[in-house]
């Protein structure tokens, strides 16, 4: 069987696609699989790299450029090389894909509905569910519909703060105190999100935010612990351990998840049983409001009075060496390599059971 990889992408977490894309194919089982790259440039070019029957080297080999040959660099300063495609050419039998993709066109459904005209099965969340958790004000009215606490919110669009910005931190001061996040609706790994002490700060976060999403949602500031729970399964719902992000700075930021690498993790988080227990079914809850399957890891606010508030849930969360995702389960029992595999068969369980649903009139 072809495991068809897809990575790259036009968003501002391309960079990151990369890392997780390595690092992935690096625990696929190759004696039973065959990796097909496909690399989405920034500028939204496909390039099919050469089929792999083993890991690569190094990272730096995966962004491709366009040629007549591929081939993969297998010294460092060398260039990979892939031939340009259609995305309807990736359809082959016997293939699965892996879609290894962060932020809008990746991770909101955009990409999840060419694999469903493909009819091709795929690994992770399918449409309506990657559309949900992908946008932070949809996926709180759905949490907010299944009873999961959250804090409280403003929302709000470009064109509402171009035409009345005064309405709009009335919204916000009358309903959040300071400090507040301001995070763009539809972007993930922290990117264009800022915190704000003071009206002068929450402008600045607005239009910093505006640079990447039309729609943004400014969020009560809080003071608590940042903690996650991994989700894996289909209709059968299974939650990892608890782990924290244990903070040494007020904030992170992507360069300090990403480059600077100071984000400490602790697997499993110090918890009373009856805190991790809530913190799970309340993940295994929000995966099923938005419909989720494969995968997501859910991230919650925790107070000093153990108050639990679900922050979001990512349906295709980081695979690098730094990402809690894959340590949750490590922790929980399961490997790297097993849950690599058991994303695939979680990927080839759903599209057979879909085919089994289709009627013919």
């Amino acid at each position: 069987m072809k495991i068809v990889v897809i990575y790259g992408g036009k968003s501002a977490e391309h960079d990151i696609s990369i890392l997780t894309a390595f690092s992935i194919i690096k625990e696929i089982y190759f004696d039973y699989y065959q990796v097909q790259p496909v690399y989405i440039t920034r500028s939204g070019q496909w390039l099919k790299g050469a089929p792999l029957t083993g890991p690569l080297a190094f990272e730096e080999a995966l962004p491709l450029v366009a040629s007549d040959k591929a081939a993969f660099a297998t010294e460092p300063g060398q260039v990979s090389t892939g031939v340009e495609i259609k995305p309807c050419d990736i359809k082959e039998a016997d293939t699965v894909i892996f879609p290894i993709l962060h932020g809008p066109n990746g991770e909101d459904g955009t990409i999840q509905g060419l694999f469903e005209v493909l009819n091709m099965p795929y690994v992770g969340a399918g449409v309506l569910a990657s559309a949900c958790g992908m946008d932070k004000i949809v996926s709180k009215y759905l949490f907010q519909q299944a009873g999961i606490p959250q804090l409280p919110f403003v929302p709000f669009s470009k064109a509402e703060w171009k035409q009345n910005a005064e309405l709009i931190y009335s919204r916000i001061e009358g309903t959040l105190l300071y400090p507040v996040f301001v995070k763009p609706a539809n972007m993930g790994s922290s990117v264009g999100i800022s915190k704000a002490t003071n009206r002068e700060e929450l402008t600045q976060a607005i239009q910093t935010a505006l640079k990447f999403d039309r729609r943004i949602v400014v969020e009560q500031g809080i003071d608590a612990r940042e903690i996650e729970c991994a989700v894996l399964g289909n209709e059968d719902v299974n939650t990892s351990v608890v782990g924290e992000v244990v903070k040494t700075v007020g904030f992170y930021d992507y360069n300090e998840k990403y480059i600077n690498n100071t984000v400490e993790l602790q697997i499993p988080a110090q918890l009373s049983d009856e805190v991790a227990q809530k913190v799970r079914k309340y993940a295994a809850t929000a995966f099923r409001a938005i419909d989720g399957s494969g995968l997501s890891r859910c991230d919650f606010f925790l107070t000093e009075t153990n108050d639990i508030y679900i922050n979001e849930v990512n349906t295709m969360p980081g695979f690098t060496k730094f990402s809690m995702y894959p340590l949750l389960w490590e922790e929980t029992g399961i490997s790297y390599k097993d849950l690599v595999e058991e994303l695939i068969q979680l990927a080839l369980k759903r599209f057979a059971e879909k085919q089994e649903n289709q009627v013919t009139v």
